[in-house]
């Protein structure tokens, strides 16, 4: 759609294995090639940033926004630190990243920016933009999952994205790092032995994915709380990142969605999905959750003046 600023969406998963592992499991190969697909198509794209939301960075007290020109660290995953080491060097897009932590105080988030030496990165925003964007092409901008957020907290959040866009007039790839189901198996197993934790998880999977390959991201929103409630994950993986995701690629069922792979990771549902905005859609839904605009705390226990 010519006057959207979302090229597409992407949803990832968040961990290491398709970047440091992906000879070691059929599976896992087949995510590592899905990324290279959408690394291609990114690189062919009019965009001018890559936008992520990542699961795995929880922040507490409002939303971080990180906003250091080039940050450089070297990364291990704390769950899959026999993988090995993940060093990068990523460029982000700081005049972005402090806009948008002003559009967020605008609808009445508490929100911050994070610029200093040695911040860690979390992993999937690592994995993500050294698959996604190895050779920074694009800069990004990461914004962070706060454990204690609600559903209008997350909307209004993604609205601020937008706003941010529009008023910079930039066009971008909104990049959501996160698993299907999150149920992951708590001793080693051999990358061989590799699978989904439970049939009910592997059910709900192929349920989300229908949505996903059906454009219905809107409609995925509205049930997030269901599904969270059905394969039982955390809330910060389970559906705050579709109500961010959808909020800011403009709360609609209007896309063309694409499943580029599926596989377990250590039980957990990865995915590598694509949704671009068109102009058709599956149809209209009478919609059980109410819009928002402004954050004014959760049942107006907070006052932010």
């Amino acid at each position: 759609m010519k006057d959207s600023p979302i090229v597409f969406g992407l949803y990832v998963p968040p961990h290491p294995h398709p970047l440091l592992a992906p000879e070691k499991n059929e599976g896992w190969g087949k995510l590592r090639q899905a990324f290279d697909t959408a690394r291609k198509r990114i690189e062919e794209s009019d965009a001018d940033i890559i936008l992520i939301y990542s699961t795995t960075w929880p922040s507490v007290i409002g939303h971080q926004i990180q906003a250091r020109s080039n940050p450089e660290w070297v990364h291990v995953d704390d769950d899959f630190h026999y993988l090995g080491s993940m060093p990068y060097k990523f460029e982000m897009d700081s005049d972005f990243s402090h806009q948008y932590h002003e559009n967020c105080g605008k609808r009445g988030l508490n929100s911050r920016t994070i610029d200093y030496d040695g911040f860690p990165i979390d992993t999937g925003s690592v994995v993500a933009l050294s698959l996604l964007n190895p050779d920074n092409r694009l800069p990004a901008c990461i914004v962070s999952s706060n454990v204690y957020a609600n559903r209008a907290e997350s909307i209004v959040l993604g609205k601020a994205a937008r706003d941010t866009l529009e008023q910079q007039g930039k066009k971008a790839i909104v990049v959501v790092v996160s698993s299907l189901s999150n149920r992951m198996f708590t001793d080693y197993i051999k990358p061989e032995d590799d699978r989904i934790h439970s049939a009910k998880d592997q059910e709900w999977n192929q349920k989300i994915m229908q949505f996903f390959q059906e454009g219905r991201l809107e409609d995925l929103s509205q049930l997030s709380r269901e599904i969270h409630n059905q394969i039982r994950v955390q809330k910060v993986v389970a559906y705050k990142p579709i109500w961010w995701m959808a909020a800011t690629m403009g709360q609609n069922n209007n896309y063309q969605g694409e499943v580029l792979a599926y596989a377990s990771l250590h039980g957990s549902g990865g995915a590598v999905i694509q949704l671009t905005p068109t102009t058709g859609s599956i149809g209209d839904k009478e919609f059980d959750e109410d819009d928002i605009e402004f954050y004014t705390g959760d049942r107006h226990v907070l006052d932010n003046g």
